[in-house]
């Protein structure tokens, strides 16, 4: 006969009558005719045998030792596992590996803390401004790339050639980058200088943002929310980038009224660098060494955390003063209006030129990203290379931090909405 249970040992001795045998008494044939499969793992009880040998002087009482003796493994248990039957039957391999799968999920799902980490961030390159300041700007380009490596692991080769195929999408994504930004950017340009009374170089900084190319940051953001389109983002993003070394330049020239020479070779490489060759990675590795990006795959969510907590905070620390001066508060409100107004404006366009589409939101949303995120860390670089006044570059390191803030909330609101009407179907 086998006797499962699904609980632990625990031992309890009671008091016997006087006269009673004792319990090792009762219980001395149960050296010779049972056996106990123990796991050694957990010390739970897998099985126990009865042998069908029984000394006959105990034949009489075998039915009752029988049940006593389940009783009593039945009792033993009880005090092992405060869940009972809850690894019972598990292989010992088996309940590692749910651990690890576990901790993994863990470090997949970290993206989820990102804009409380950029709420972190931002505050800490406030009050303690050195806790930034180390990360200089030769360490945007490596750590955007670094990203766009991310992007890279996570996509397939198949989704860039889709995206290739929406050449209506990347139509309006160029629009809502190239025409619908920068008059943004000119009227809250003009609103700054005529309504509020700050300097013109706070001005001009604005309109500097609206003229610049969409920021790699945009892609990151739509892998977040909607993983099938990032390479469309993509997509969407390199060709802005990749323009933006002429239209930049005349958009600079036509809003703010002074030709910004820009390094075309610079850009271009920079492109390669931050762009092209960490996704090209990225998919080669995928291709070519799945194990190996199976293996790094779970990592790349935290680090990628801490590299857009680092690109947010060191603008911030490096510029904290000009940002706590007196209009700092009236040009924070201003950025945050105009990165609201693009996104909104990205998002209702994409609704008005797509409403026919079957599945419209993530295309809305992707647009939108494109729209409201600015290569801010190019204004930034563009407005300490070719203006002398200082004030310029302000608005470029406030938009860098509210832009981020902005897109990833977005990420965190929109993607809790997608899991609710999962939920719900």
């Amino acid at each position: 006969m086998r006797v499962k249970t699904n609980s632990h040992l625990q031992i309890h001795c009671l008091p016997r009558p006087c006269g009673s045998p004792s319990i090792s008494q009762r219980f001395s044939h149960i050296r010779t005719c049972c056996r106990l499969s123990i796991s050694p793992r957990n010390c739970s009880i897998k099985s126990l045998e009865l042998g069908s040998v029984v000394p006959r002087h105990l034949n009489a009482h075998s039915k009752n030792s029988r049940v006593l003796l389940t009783r009593c493994v039945s009792k033993f248990s009880e005090s092992f596992d405060p869940d009972p039957g809850q690894n019972y039957g598990k292989d010992p391999n088996e309940m590692v590996e749910q651990k690890r799968t576990s901790i993994l999920n863990i470090l997949k799902q970290s993206n989820s803390v990102l804009p409380h980490v950029i709420i972190a961030s931002t505050l800490l390159a406030l009050v303690f401004p050195p806790s930034f300041t180390w990360f200089t700007t030769r360490y945007y380009a490596p750590s955007l790339g670094f990203l766009m490596f991310a992007v890279g692991v996570n996509s397939n080769e198949k989704d860039f050639l889709e995206a290739f195929k929406r050449p209506a999408a990347i139509l309006v994504g160029y629009i809502g980058q190239f025409v619908v930004k920068p008059i943004l950017g000119y009227f809250f340009g003009i609103i700054s200088v005529s309504m509020f009374g700050l300097p013109m170089p706070i001005g001009s900084g604005i309109m500097l943002v609206s003229c610049v190319s969409g920021a790699q940051l945009s892609n990151y953001a739509t892998f977040l929310t909607d993983p099938p389109l990032a390479p469309l983002s993509i997509v969407m993003t390199s060709l802005s980038t990749a323009t933006a070394v002429f239209v930049t330049p005349l958009l600079s020239l036509l809003l703010i009224g002074r030709r910004l020479p820009v390094d075309v070779k610079g850009m271009v490489s920079s492109i390669l660098q931050i762009v092209v060759a960490p996704i090209a990675g990225g998919l080669l590795l995928n291709r070519f060494l799945p194990l190996l990006s199976n293996a790094i795959r779970p990592f790349l969510p935290p680090l990628s955390v801490l590299v857009t907590a680092c690109c947010v905070g060191a603008p911030l620390a490096i510029n904290v003063k000009s940002v706590m001066s007196p209009f700092g508060l009236m040009l924070l409100s201003l950025i945050i209006a105009f990165h609201l107004s693009a996104f909104i404006v990205g998002y209702v366009l994409t609704g008005f030129v797509f409403h026919k589409e079957s599945n419209l939101q993530p295309l809305q949303r992707t647009i939108s990203y494109e729209t409201g995120m600015q290569s801010s860390l190019l204004a930034l670089a563009l407005a300490n290379r070719f203006f002398q006044d200082p004030l310029v570059a302000v608005p470029p390191a406030i938009s860098t931090v509210m832009m981020s803030l902005m897109g990833f909330s977005l990420v965190m609101i929109w993607s809790k909405k997608k899991e609710q009407r999962t939920d719900e179907k």
